[in-house]
């Protein structure tokens, strides 16, 4: 633990035990420099990485290969070559099929294959149904062709194409960065340290001390609060500078949700480092806990992706509840209310994990 200030005339300046414990733990926090990196430079990195994967760009083209050596073959590139959206080359047949192997083209076109009455062209489309780029270079192919040819549609449609800051990869990212950032710092930034001073024989050593014992647990909690103004800048601020990426709500109910989920992670990581004895033993503990929230809750990916009978117990992780909520206070500009069912998730877990915690804390 930290040691008191001194004070000019040599004398030592007492604190409040709970003020000296919890900067003995941001100090412990800083002085490590994994742990830093870990919770502010790679959710920076992480997010430059994905947000340059999943930037926005040109629509790219559909690579269509025309088979050449019969006669239509020149009409069909001439046809093809015309349309937008299609990036048209002339193969023979052997080259055409391994390049249609190997995925250099999405489509392979071969002209006057079925039948043909008077003069009209014909041709065969060859591609795999089991990608999703073929079946799309299919449909605008034989668009373009059909089009080309003097196919009218019955009905006139309007596009309005929108792409604006908001409905971006990247945009639905942030807010789940800034989750998965909020869990791991709760729950490995605690648990971890607890475990850690329980193997070193030091729990024991404070429980002798004049110290409250909620004291020692609510320093925990405290620097984890203390750090959150610099993870949330860290993320948001990043966001913003490279990706343009905006908090459309208000930033005091930001700071709320972003308290109440660190508290809710704060619980959990206590709750879990309550009994372990090893290191290994709450890196299990850990895992167990976290992994199904890096793939269920939605961080990277949304989860609607999965069955919709699951999607209901997926909304009562509290990753989830972070998330959603997040986002419809980032990307929605919603007020906090208006996600009331995932701050009574998370003021659940809240309340729940540090009542077990205490009842079932372990000294040595």
């Amino acid at each position: 633990m930290a040691e008191p200030a001194v004070t000019p005339t040599g004398t030592r300046r007492r604190f409040h035990p709970l003020a000296e414990l919890t900067r003995a733990r941001i100090l412990e926090f800083v002085r490590e420099p994994e742990s830093m990196f870990w919770v502010f430079v790679f959710p920076v990195l992480l997010a430059l990485a994905l947000g340059i994967a999943f930037r926005t760009q040109p629509v790219e083209k559909f690579r269509v290969a025309v088979e050449t050596g019969s006669a239509g073959a020149s009409r069909l590139l001439e046809l093809l070559r015309a349309a937008p959206g299609l990036d048209v080359a002339a193969l023979d047949a052997a080259e055409a099929g391994r390049a249609l192997r190997t995925g250099r083209v999405d489509l392979v076109i071969v002209p006057g294959a079925g039948p043909a009455p008077g003069d009209t062209p014909s041709w065969t489309f060859r591609f795999d149904p089991t990608r999703g780029e073929s079946r799309n270079a299919r449909l605008a192919a034989d668009d373009a062709l059909q089009r080309a040819l003097g196919r009218r549609d019955p009905a006139v449609a309007g596009e309005e194409p929108v792409v604006q800051p908001g409905a971006r990869y990247i945009d639905f990212l942030i807010p789940g960065l800034v989750g998965l950032n909020l869990m791991g710092s709760g729950l490995w930034g605690i648990g971890f340290t607890v475990v850690q001073l329980r193997t070193q024989k030091l729990l024991k050593l404070f429980a002798a001390t004049p110290m409250r014992r909620p004291h020692f647990l609510l320093s925990f909690i405290l620097s984890r609060l203390l750090m959150l103004v610099g993870e949330l800048a860290a993320l948001i601020g990043f966001g913003w500078l490279l990706f343009d990426v905006r908090v459309h709500g208000s930033w005091l109910d930001l700071a709320v949700l972003s308290l109440l989920g660190s508290l809710a992670f704060a619980g959990i990581g206590l709750l879990v480092a309550a009994r372990p004895r090893t290191i290994e033993s709450v890196s299990g503990w850990m895992n167990l806990v976290m992994l199904p929230m890096w793939i269920f809750s939605g961080a990277l990916f949304s989860y609607a992706r999965f069955p919709e009978a699951v999607q209901p117990y997926l909304r009562l992780l509290p990753l989830t509840a972070l998330n959603d909520a997040l986002r419809l206070v980032i990307n929605e500009g919603r007020p906090l209310y208006a996600g009331w069912f995932e701050l009574t998730v998370l003021a659940a877990y809240t309340v729940i994990s540090f009542v077990l915690a205490l009842r079932f804390f372990r000294w040595q």
